[in-house]
C-alpha cells in the first residue's frame, strides 16, 4: 500500500475509534451526498470533517434536525439565533433562518437563510442557502450524512461557499459542529 493511502487509512482508524474530526484531506472516502446531490464541485471554499458519535442514531438525528435547539448545545463562535420558516418535522422545502451577531465590523449581522434540499430519515440531510449582510455575500452548501456502525454513529459533513467573501482556508465551523454535536449526543440520557 502506497505511503499516502496508508497515512490516510490510520487517520481515518484513528477517528473511528477516538471519534475526533479528521482534517479535510483525510476525512470520508468518497463525496458527501445525500440521495445523490452533494456540495458545489465549482465552489471556491470547501471543507469536508467527520466524527464518530457514540450514541443512538435517533439520539443523533433527533438533535441535528431539531435546528431551533442547535444554540442549546452548539458553541458558535457569536451569538445566534435560530428560527424555523415553517412547521413540522424537517423535511424537503423546510426553511430556517440564522441570525448570528458578529464582534467586529464591517458587517455586524449575518443572516443565513436555508431551504431543505434533499433528506433521507436517519441518513442524511442536504440544505443551500445564501448568508448576507452589509457587505458580505455567499452562497453554501451543507450535506450531514449518518452512518449506524457497531460502537455508534459515524457523522461526515462537506460544505462548500461561493462569492465575495468565500474563504478557502476556513473550517466553516463544521470541527467544533461536530464536536458538540458528538458531545450533546453523548451526553444525552
Amino acid at each position: 500500500m502506497p505511503a499516502a493511502r496508508r497515512t490516510a487509512a490510520l487517520a481515518l482508524a484513528l477517528v473511528a475509534v477516538l471519534g475526533v474530526a479528521a482534517p479535510p484531506a483525510q476525512a470520508g472516502r468518497g463525496p458527501v451526498t445525500c440521495q445523490g446531490q452533494g456540495v458545489d464541485p465549482d465552489a471556491e471554499a470547501r471543507h469536508r470533517a467527520e466524527t464518530l458519535v457514540h450514541a443512538p442514531l435517533r439520539t443523533v438525528w433527533n438533535l441535528h434536525t431539531d435546528v431551533e435547539s442547535w444554540p442549546s448545545w452548539q458553541r458558535p463562535a457569536a451569538p445566534m439565533t435560530i428560527e424555523r420558516l415553517d412547521p413540522g418535522p424537517l423535511r424537503a422545502r423546510s426553511r430556517f433562518r440564522a441570525t448570528v451577531d458578529l464582534p467586529f465590523p464591517p458587517t455586524a449581522q449575518i443572516v443565513i437563510t436555508s431551504t431543505v434540499r434533499q433528506i433521507r430519515h436517519h441518513r442524511c440531510v442536504r440544505w443551500t442557502g445564501p448568508a448576507d449582510g452589509p457587505g458580505y455575500h455567499i452562497d453554501g452548501t451543507h450535506v450531514w450524512t449518518f452512518t449506524p456502525t457497531r460502537t455508534g454513529v459515524l457523522v461526515r459533513t462537506e460544505e462548500t461557499h461561493t462569492g465575495p467573501q468565500a474563504d478557502p482556508n476556513s473550517d466553516m465551523g463544521l470541527d467544533t459542529w461536530l464536536a458538540d454535536l458528538k458531545a450533546a449526543a453523548e451526553a444525552h440520557p
